[in-house]
């Protein structure tokens, strides 16, 4: 069985997406609806701005998301996905690619997503980390040891785990790790504690726009970030969309669950970079993996 995945934000380069805007007449006509819905003209940041106009949240994510959703809309009657999940950011394109959300709605839930966590980023100083070659439950314990806040973000693959909240929070979580052993307890150069309480304010702004947006059963299952479960109900992909902010990524688990529960055997991912093919053979290298960009 095959499934489809999107990438999430720290996949952007400068020039992505210009190929299908030049050559594609649909992908050509639904980035210029894009930079009619934004109210900016997003492709000319993303085809001729710089890395640091691309690293603004508030571009990043609309940006990565539509690379990706374009992608799939072009492969018209070949998108056959027995199942789909995204990263983070990822699984907004995973469900207008699989039908769950129209373009457009699913464009402006990101770009609201997007400014209400810049603007959390910028409320609360904090950060994330990498911590390489620990189990999964000392990274737990030890951040759960810290009178900060301090959590698991990202369960990326086997041994691969980044850790989200405040500057003195992550600070003492790393030192402790790399004290436990790890491999690696590296800060990240990112704008805020994604995926941790400090997103709580970001959450709530979100959470009024998805309520009001209108969902539809996918093509297929979603296995989604928060429980790593397949979904297809609308209304439980809504409530675990609004808690994916401020919980954290079961990208690790999602794999194993789609490989358990739906014989999945090759894995094609669709967007900027190749983070999730990477990703999916350190969870197993039994996948077939491929990707479009």
């Amino acid at each position: 069985m095959k499934a489809y995945v999107f990438p999430g934000q720290g996949a952007q380069f400068v020039g992505m997406g210009k190929d299908l805007y030049d050559n594609n007449k649909e992908a050509h006509d639904m980035f210029e609806k894009a930079n009619e819905v934004l109210g900016f003209r997003i492709t000319d940041l993303m085809f001729n701005g710089t890395e640091e106009d691309l690293k603004q949240t508030k571009v990043t994510q609309p940006a990565i998301f539509l690379h990706s959703v374009i992608l799939a809309k072009t492969l018209g009657d070949e998108f056959k996905p027995d199942m789909v999940a995204g990263h983070s950011l990822g699984e907004f394109s995973a469900l207008v690619a699989a039908g769950a959300l129209s373009f457009e709605e699913g464009l402006r839930l990101v770009a609201t997503r997007a400014e209400a966590m810049q603007k959390a980023c910028e409320e609360t100083p904090s950060t994330m980390a990498a911590v390489l070659a620990l189990p999964d439950e000392t990274v737990e314990e030890i951040c759960a040891s810290i009178n900060d806040i301090v959590a698991p973000a990202n369960y990326n693959c086997p041994g691969q785990i980044v850790i989200s909240g405040t500057i003195s929070g992550v600070d003492a979580a790393c030192e402790k790790l790399l004290a436990a052993g790890a491999k690696r307890a590296l800060k990240l150069k990112v704008g805020g504690a994604f995926h941790s309480p400090l997103m709580q304010s970001a959450h709530t702004r979100l959470a009024e726009a998805i309520e009001k947006a209108e969902f539809k059963s996918p093509v297929c299952p979603i296995y989604q970030n928060v429980d790593a479960k397949p979904h297809t109900d609308p209304s439980e992909i809504k409530a675990n969309l609004i808690a994916q902010l401020t919980a954290p990524v079961k990208w690790t688990q999602s794999i194993q669950n789609m490989i358990s529960e739906g014989a999945l055997t090759e894995v094609v991912e669709l967007g900027p970079g190749n983070v999730l093919q990477g990703l999916v053979k350190k969870i197993s290298r039994d996948i077939i993996t491929s990707g479009m960009q």
